[in-house]
Order: structure tokens, then C-alpha cells, then sequence
């Protein structure tokens, strides 16, 4: 409890100011180094981008043998209600770890990612604590999750800049689960699933990761390529539409491949239009009608800006994760190792599990 506390105070120094400006940001995976970026840090919403940390801790939780990928989870009437896009699960129903995975990879499913979220945290509220944690191990100093599926949450903020460490961090420290990011469609009861992530389709190499959108938050996205050997990861956020924000997505990791900077006019004119603070804010609020996370979010209270309490809350979390490690914690991240980032290659294949079967859904092709 004294941990949580101390997280809302910590990244409380933001809250409430997040907005969809234009953002850009292309990173080297062998080295980390930021090859090109327009305007990093400035804040905005994740939208659905959150769910890469909902799936960071779903991995974590199965390389320690918390979940395993046939092991059915209970549907709740929470996660059942959650706003579109979603899966339509009912409440009383099961939904296997695999096909949660799959559904928030793909059709960023809200109420899939609500069901991950209550088995590993108890609640949604305590798995949005987890996350927060994990932000900090991980160096994003500038996120504060709202909630697990990137629904409307004026509580919520990132920076491109946050979104490709988290990116980078899941690549690296899961190797064996990243290629579930290039799952372009899957088969879930009878029914095919296509994704969101449309330029796949088109830009070769590339094989993941995730699109958002909200009204408040525009179009984002991260992406990863290979070219010549070459991994680059590319986040876009705040695009004015979804096909804007592909084109200029395109346009940077070429840049980035051909060791060219990204031209700030570019992603100016891929953005949303600067807006009044009176319609950033009404849009944080208002209902979406076509948006992959949207609802009426959920209000919570405004946090106090706390910067000697933001420091203090990384040194705790910090502490424990050195505590885990002394104790021989299983947790690369939590142990803060300084790997060096390889890239998983396009041909890198899925795992098996435990269960000794490949994942069922359709697979995409390699570029």
C-alpha cells in the first residue's frame, strides 16, 4: 500500500497534462541510441501502446511460471462489460492465456486485456500499480498507466521517447515471446481475428508491435524492422489519422535505415492539429464512438505534484528490485540488468510451451 501511494505521488507531477501532439522517435535495437526523434518527451496519451505493458507483465508472468499459455482464466463481469474494440467475452466464460495474448496483439481487446489484468493483480486497480512499478524499472520516468487496455483515462501519460524503451525492453527481455507481435489475424472461436496493424502488410521487414487510438490521444503506434540485419524500433504518436500516421511511420524507419534524420515538417503534417486546452480536455472525457479503446473513462482523483516523492518512489522500487535479485529473483527486469538489445530476426519462431504444443493461431509470413 505504502509502494502504491508512493507511485500516484511520484508520477503525479504530469497528470492531467497529457495531449495529443505530434511525436516521433526512431531507435537502434543493437545499441539503444536514438537515431532520430521530434519532440521525445513530450507528453501524451498511450492509448492502447498501454497494452505493451499489460502483455511485458503477462511474459513475465510465464517465463516464472505464474501463467502458462493453455491455462484458462475466469471472464468477469468487469472485464466482460469493457468498452469495444474487445473480444465479447461474457462473464462466467474461460479464455486461455494464448488467445488473451493473441486478442490484445491483434485486436487490442479491452476486455481481454481487463481479464490478464485481474488474474495477475487481483484487481485492475493493483495490476495498474504492477505496471507503474515496471515503468519505473524500465526508465519510463514520464508514464503513468491509468488502466490496462489504454481506455480514456485523463490520469494516463507517456512520451514517445518512455514508449520505446518499453518497446526495446520487451524484445530484449523476452525473445522467445516477441514474435507473437507479428500475429496479423488468429482464429478464436470460429471466428478469424484480423488486426489493426495494417502496415505490416506493406512495409517489408517489419513484425510488430502495436497501434493505439483515442480521440484524446490521435493515432499512435510503435514499430519494429529488420533490414540487412538491422533492427529499428519507430513510435509515432498523436497522428491525425491512422494512414497518416502509417505513411510517416514508413517514412522514419527508411530514414532510419538509410541513416537520415526525421523531418520535424513531416511529422508535424502527419499530426493532429494543435487544439484548445478546452477540447483536449473534453475529448479526455468524452465518449469515442470508433476508437480501438473507448468508453466514458473512469475519473480518478488528481494526484499532488511531488518531485522529491517521484525520486523517493523510483529508490523504492529500486531497492526492492536489488532485494529480489539478492534473494535470486527471476525477474531480468526487475533485477535491472543492462543487456545489450538483439534483435529476435524474422525468422525467429514461437516457442513451445509447457503444454509441448505451438501456439494455433495463423502466423504471419516473414518479410
Amino acid at each position: 500500500m505504502t509502494l502504491a501511494a508512493l507511485l500516484v505521488c511520484g508520477v503525479g507531477g504530469f497528470v492531467g497534462n497529457a495531449h495529443a501532439g505530434h511525436a516521433a522517435l526512431v531507435l537502434d535495437a543493437t545499441t539503444g541510441n536514438v537515431l532520430s526523434a521530434v519532440n521525445p518527451d513530450e507528453l501524451n496519451h498511450p492509448a492502447s501502446l498501454t497494452k505493451m505493458m499489460t502483455l511485458y507483465l503477462t511474459f513475465q508472468a510465464l517465463e516464472n511460471g505464474r501463467l502458462t499459455l493453455d491455462q484458462l482464466l475466469p471472464v468477469s463481469a468487469r472485464a466482460a462489460n469493457k468498452a469495444p474494440t474487445k473480444l465479447g467475452l461474457r462473464a462466467g466464460q474461460t479464455i486461455s492465456v494464448q488467445d488473451c495474448i493473441f486478442g490484445m496483439i491483434t485486436k487490442s481487446a479491452n476486455d481481454a486485456a481487463t481479464v490478464v489484468a485481474e488474474k495477475l493483480g487481483g484487481s485492475e486497480d493493483h495490476f495498474v500499480e504492477m505496471m507503474n512499478a515496471q515503468g519505473l524499472l524500465l526508465g519510463m520516468t514520464n508514464t503513468r498507466f491509468g488502466n490496462a487496455s489504454g481506455l480514456p483515462n485523463r490520469d494516463d501519460a507517456t512520451t514517445a521517447r518512455d514508449i520505446g524503451k518499453l518497446a526495446m525492453a520487451l524484445y530484449r527481455d523476452f525473445p522467445r515471446e516477441a514474435p507473437y507481435f507479428a500475429t496479423r489475424e488468429f482464429r478464436f472461436r470460429g471466428q478469424l481475428i484480423r488486426g489493426h496493424n495494417r502496415l505490416m502488410d506493406r512495409y517489408p521487414g517489419m513484425d510488430g508491435l502495436k497501434t493505439g487510438f483515442t480521440d484524446a490521444a490521435g493515432f499512435n503506434l510503435a514499430s519494429t524492422a529488420v533490414r540487412d540485419g538491422q533492427r529499428l524500433f519507430g513510435v509515432v504518436m498523436g497522428g491525425r489519422t491512422s494512414l497518416a500516421r502509417d505513411n510517416l511511420m514508413a517514412h522514419m524507419l527508411d530514414d532510419g535505415f538509410e541513416h537520415r534524420q526525421i523531418s520535424p515538417e513531416m511529422v508535424a503534417e502527419a499530426g493532429m492539429p494543435d487544439r484548445s486546452m478546452t477540447h483536449r480536455v473534453l475529448a479526455a472525457l468524452s465518449p469515442i464512438s470508433s476508437a480501438e479503446a473507448s468508453t466514458v473513462p473512469r475519473v480518478g482523483p488528481r494526484a499532488k505534484k511531488m518531485v522529491a516523492s517521484r525520486r523517493h518512489t523510483r529508490s523504492v522500487v529500486a531497492s526492492q528490485s536489488r532485494a529480489v535479485c539478492r534473494k535470486g529473483g527471476k525477474s531480468r527486469a526487475g533485477c535491472l540488468r543492462h543487456e545489450r538489445t538483439h534483435g529476435t530476426g524474422g525468422a525467429t519462431k514461437l516457442a513451445t510451451r509447457h503444454s509441448g504444443k505451438k501456439p494455433s493461431a495463423t502466423m504471419p509470413r516473414r518479410d
